[in-house]
């Protein structure tokens, strides 16, 4: 059986961390920033956790 390959676009959006944990970023950062507040553009910068059910599909792509 051959290995599976890493997806190209989920290594570079994702990482796991020591426990396991796939983190990702936030959306709504990129532009038109400026009629957001401080306050939600500082807490957009935060990476999240992804959800159980997207972690597990992502695991896959990710070949964890």
């Amino acid at each position: 059986m051959p290995k599976n390959k890493t997806h190209s676009g989920a290594k570079d959006r994702f990482k796991v961390t020591g426990s396991g944990k796939i983190m990702r970023r936030r959306a709504n950062k990129n532009h038109i920033l400026e009629h957001k507040t401080s306050k939600r553009k500082r807490k957009l910068g935060n990476e999240a956790v992804l959800s159980p059910a997207d972690a597990k599909n992502m695991r896959k792509l990710l070949g964890k």
